[in-house]
């Protein structure tokens, strides 16, 4: 269901429900007492560990940047064994960049050492069609910023990115959403700031930033000198879902633009667009404006991967790598309900089928930490899910092979924040190259698994009690495919729990999950 979000004014946001048709859902019990922040996931050793993912598509000829995504105590060196000859490794950043070589697969070893010993990791990078052969991972401002998104907010971000640790596990793209653009001057100036309304383009029709976004092309290059990436948004209608400049009649130069300036992540949101269909709701439709930015994306010379955001019309999950897309929101904005997270990712379970490298289902961003309210735009407030729903929360998007963008306040990334975001073993299985989306086992009417199978032929599995009270929970071999003795590791804590014969059965926290990785003794 097609679900707009306009943040111009808060009658704008307070009418959005009722005029989509959607009703307030009554929000589940929670314990009433609830425990102080866990924090499950041990720190980072001294000795260096390389992360990220372990395969990596880029188009021939297009320009080239990566960060090495690697924990561990600094100064750190880093090698490569095989790297194509036209891409250079900083051996002192751990960035390669350069021009992504011919066509083809090169299979690369990356090194990085330190004082307190080395890391490898097998990095094949396929030069061809696809590209995010894993689940995206980054930063996107709008759960946190909405339309109070700056310039300085999102180099802030940037630097928060690598300082905090979340470059060294893996996220690597930083993308502005809605309400970077003018607005035009013809609308109601009460609704907008000031310095968010002007000319849309200029004389030679090319779309202008607000004043706060002086220089495009300076802010990608503070992103990338950083060896992370940049995103932006548009709206293939004349206007945004917050009612700033769309790319309606010029598709093309705003994707020559977005590329010139240095973008390299699209996502293309729905919103007016509904005026150009109106009624029409014909697959053709709905796929056409998607098909037309799919293919002029491909003409870039550069690689901007493209995320659909058109919450599921048509089944998009079906045709969405079809018109060049490389995910696709399957529902509503998830900040509207965070109380249904469970329920969202159940729902976006079932179109798994369609889930592989290069096409992903997005159920929307990762909300926890400090974040504003979707209703309002308010400022960022501490989250309302609980510690066991935040451990939770994690878990269903690395086991449905979901993108893992965050969506809050960079500026105040807290310890417990980090732990949730930057276990790198439970970040391997969102990033697992076989690119499965779990499937559901349900145990009862309040407690589910959800299995994931890995490149190695282990198996990922989360075992979610969705009861107030404390449960305990059965993984049964049968069940899960697996015949004979297997090493049981719990991934939040990263430690081995034995081999176990039949089953695995362990008490799981009200509102909770215990994700563990079931592999050879």
């Amino acid at each position: 269901m097609k679900r707009l979000v306009v943040l111009s004014t808060l009658l704008a946001l307070l009418l959005i429900p009722l005029l989509n048709g959607q009703t307030k859902r009554p929000s589940r019990k929670r314990p009433v007492a609830r425990p102080n922040p866990a924090i499950l996931t041990p720190k980072p050793g001294p000795a260096p560990r390389i992360n990220g993912p372990k395969v990596y598509g880029c188009r021939p000829g297009n320009p080239f940047i990566y960060r090495v995504p690697t924990t561990g105590k600094q100064p750190m060196v880093f090698s490569a064994k095989k790297l194509p000859a036209s891409l250079t490794l900083d051996k002192a950043e751990g960035i390669i960049t350069g021009t992504a070589p011919a066509k083809g697969e090169y299979l690369v070893t990356l090194i990085a050492r330190n004082r307190e010993g080395d890391s490898t990791r097998p990095f094949k990078i396929v030069s061809g069609d696809t590209l995010a052969l894993t689940p995206p991972m980054g930063w996107n401002h709008w759960y946190a910023h909405y339309n109070r998104v700056t310039d300085a907010m999102m180099r802030q971000a940037a630097e928060a990115m690598v300082s905090s640790g979340m470059a060294d596990v893996g996220y690597q793209y930083v993308n502005i959403d809605d309400c970077w653009m003018n607005c035009a001057p013809d609308e109601d100036p009460k609704r907008f700031d000031p310095s968010r309304v002007g000319p849309v383009r200029d004389q030679d029709g090319n779309i202008l930033p607000n004043k706060y976004f002086p220089d495009m092309r300076a802010l990608t290059a503070f992103i990338h000198k950083k060896g992370l990436k940049a995103g932006i948004y548009t709206s293939p209608g004349p206007k945004t879902c917050a009612g700033y400049a769309g790319s309606y009649g010029h598709e093309a130069q705003d994707a020559r633009q977005f590329a010139g300036w240095g973008f390299d992540f699209l996502k293309y949101d729905w919103c007016s667009y509904s005026q150009i269909a109106k009624e029409d709701k014909s697959l053709e439709t709905l796929q056409k404006p998607y098909r037309l930015m799919g293919d002029i994306l491909r003409e870039q010379k550069r690689d901007i991967v493209f995320n659909l955001c058109q919450y599921g019309m048509g089944d998009v999950w079906e045709w969405g790598a079809e018109v060049g897309g490389h995910s696709w929101r399957t529902a509503g904005d998830l900040g509207f309900e965070l109380n249904r997270i469970t329920e969202v990712a159940l729902k976006n379970t079932g179109h798994r089928a369609w889930s592989k490298p290069g096409a992903w289902n997005d159920p929307d961003y990762i909300q926890i930490g400090y974040i504003g309210d979707a209703r309002t735009g308010g400022l960022p407030k501490a989250c309302a899910l609980s510690p066991n729903e935040q451990y939770a929360f994690m878990s269903l998007w690395c086991l449905m092979a979901a993108p893992l963008f965050y969506s809050g306040d960079m500026a105040r990334l807290d310890d417990f924040t980090i732990n949730v975001l930057c276990n790198s073993e439970v970040i391997d299985v969102n990033q697992d190259p076989l690119g499965r989306c779990g499937a559901i086992q349900q145990l009862d009417d309040a407690s589910f698994l959800m299995v994931k199978m890995l490149e190695d032929g282990s198996k990922a599995v989360g075992l979610f009690n969705q009861r107030n009270t404390e449960a305990t929970l059965t993984a049964a071999w049968p069940a899960l495919g697996i015949i004979g003795p297997k090493r049981v590791r719990d991934l939040w804590r990263q430690r081995d729990l034995g081999v176990f014969e039949k089953q695995f059965q362990a008490k799981v926290p009200a509102h909770g999950v215990l994700l563990v990785r079931i592999g050879a003794p």
